[in-house]
């Protein structure tokens, strides 16, 4: 979507120093321009708005009643993007990591682990990205990423992490809630967690039943969430059964939070896999430890196709 009406954006500036200088003058000297051209620019945004934005008189200006609303507004949004652009900008240097990923393998996988790389390199900054609407994995902005891939993108070097099972998990209330079905039918014909079609790389339950060879059950519910996270937790809520990742559910189903109703398992052929940019140049010291460390997360003889 086209976001508009925007006026001319270097008018912006120019307004906004006028305005908090109260002067074309030193306006003029902060921007490094002439104060002709600052007059124009301020020229061209009031005809562009149909409103004036000062009073001129005796060498002097003030702020109208609508360029002094004008002016609070434009200046809090200028300094919410001077803001995010220092962001930006100082996520720059050797001791500095930029990871991307999803919602749920930032909040199941790799915060849960995260503290102990954070422990023993403390001159290290760590950020995370977490995103499920990445439509083009080769754009990302970042030294490393973590994503669940059917195919993994080219033009990015790939590390298979850990392959994945899929399976079914509730609530142990919720399994006792429905009496501890053991006919199929029984077990999936209540309440059933969808995760949106938008996660396009996710299992759905359809695509489950199918590769598993049961009959696709219609739920007399059904409850659609867009974020996994989220959808793990209605599970542990007790409000139906949801489809797991083997690898994002191993601590709950260990201390009894998530339970399996069922021992039907999909292995997939995707993979949790690392992505990393190719043609970076050299590669920071702090990165190279990151990826050390994260290939050390994973059970033995996993994640080593690749490891360079």
């Amino acid at each position: 979507m086209k976001i508009k009406p925007l006026p001319p954006l270097n008018s912006l500036i120019a307004f906004e120093a006028s305005a908090r200088h109260l002067s074309f003058t030193m306006a003029a000297d902060e921007l490094n321009v002439t104060q002709g051209a600052i007059s124009r620019q301020i020229r061209q945004l009031e005809e562009y708005l149909g409103k004036a934005m000062f009073t001129r008189a005796n060498r002097s200006i003030h702020l109208t009643p609508t360029g002094l609303q004008y002016y609070h507004s434009i200046s809090q949004s200028l300094m919410d993007i001077a803001q995010v652009t220092g962001d930006v900008k100082k996520w720059q240097g050797d001791q500095k990591i930029t990871v991307a990923t999803t919602n749920a393998m930032a909040a199941l996988w790799l915060l849960p682990k995260v503290a102990e790389f954070q422990n023993d390199h403390e001159d290290i900054d760590l950020r995370i990205l977490a995103s499920d609407n990445i439509l083009d994995l080769r754009r990302l902005d970042c030294d490393i990423a973590l994503f669940y891939c059917r195919t993994p993108p080219a033009e990015m070097k790939v590390t298979t992490l850990f392959s994945e099972e899929v399976f079914p998990v509730c609530s142990p209330t919720y399994l006792e809630k429905i009496g501890h079905p053991t006919e199929h039918e029984n077990v999936f014909n209540k309440t059933l967690l969808y995760l949106e079609e938008s996660q396009r790389d996710w299992i759905n339950w359809e695509e489950w039943f199918q590769s598993v060879g049961l009959p696709h059950y219609t739920p007399r519910n059904r409850v659609n969430i867009n974020n996994y996270p989220m959808l793990l937790q209605a599970a542990i809520n007790g409000q139906g059964i949801a489809l797991a990742w083997g690898s994002l559910v191993d601590d709950y189903l260990q201390s009894g939070a998530l339970v399996r109703p069922v021992e039907h398992v999909l292995s997939t052929p995707s993979n949790f896999s690392m992505l990393e940019p190719l043609g970076r140049g050299v590669i920071p010291s702090s990165v190279k430890l990151f990826r050390e460390w994260l290939l050390r997360q994973l059970p033995d003889g996993v994640g080593q196709k690749g490891l360079v």
